[in-house]
């Protein structure tokens, strides 16, 4: 009798509270690799293909909300509740910058050329750190509506998507003006917002709904009705057909793109 292979689901152990934020570097000579933000205070580095831990950025002293790593995963950045956001050496796990804020930054991201860290949280204020100059003054962007829930870069990094915890929407800052250009508009607070890998769309999740737009004219393509209060998704990167969403009832759960049927 056949037996259907059944494909075992890597587990990665190690944080001791809710991780609230996951990134994949993208693929580096070394292959590729993923980063945990978790409330535990402590952002971990793992293999991307095998889960393997490799190391514990320690030095925060509060729940770290956001981490990421720049292109070729020889940086990690992290913000964190302690009212900083840090840089970290991602091959040693030593802190290379450490630039502190006001309140909890809920927000991090390397810009393409990974020469800049925009950060943003519950200031209400993005701010762009020139990581050639970690001592210079940071370029702050006029005043955020909202407590900012999430950041990153669009277009070779002319433009920046934020959302913020509290009002619906996305919202497109022109980097040298520093102006909202554009709002991408929902009626929920936008939880997640991530440009898929070839700058074709925005993925968003709001409420129930997973939306992808059109990274390039802004129009929505497609909106999707999920089970339950979803907290972020994202679109597959190789051939973009499926998407995966985590949400309330604490599964991820695999789409197709183009009809939006459960296929696991």
């Amino acid at each position: 009798m056949d037996k259907k292979k059944v494909a075992v689901p890597t587990v990665c152990h190690g944080h001791s509270r809710p991780v609230v934020d996951l990134f994949y570097s993208p693929v580096t000579p070394d292959g590729y690799f993923l980063i945990s933000a978790s409330k535990d205070s402590n952002p971990m580095l793992r293999n991307g293909e095998t889960g393997d831990w490799i190391g514990t950025f320690q030095g925060h002293k509060g729940a770290v909300w956001s981490a990421c790593l720049d292109t070729n995963a020889l940086r990690a950045a992290s913000g964190s509740a302690d009212f900083s956001a840090k840089i970290w050496d991602a091959l040693t796990g030593d802190v290379l910058h450490s630039f502190e804020h006001k309140h909890i930054v809920r927000a991090c991201a390397f810009s393409e050329d990974t020469h800049m860290l925009l950060t943003g949280g519950f200031e209400k204020i993005l701010r762009i750190y020139d990581l050639n100059r970690p001592d210079a003054t940071p370029r702050e962007i006029d005043k955020s509506p909202g407590s900012v829930r999430t950041v990153t870069w669009l277009h070779s990094d002319q433009t920046i998507l934020s959302s913020c915890a509290d009002l619906g929407g996305v919202r497109l800052w022109d980097v040298r003006s520093g102006k909202i250009v554009q709002t991408l508009e929902t009626k929920s607070p936008v939880t997640s917002a991530e440009v898929s890998q070839d700058g074709r769309f925005i993925t968003t999740t709001d409420g129930s709904s997973v939306k992808f737009w059109d990274a390039n004219h802004f129009g929505l393509v497609k909106s999707y009705n999920m089970p339950c209060a979803v907290e972020s998704a994202s679109l597959e990167p190789n051939c973009g057909n499926k998407f995966v969403t985590g949400g309330e009832d604490m599964w991820v759960r695999v789409f197709d793109f183009f009809t939006g049927e459960e296929l696991g």
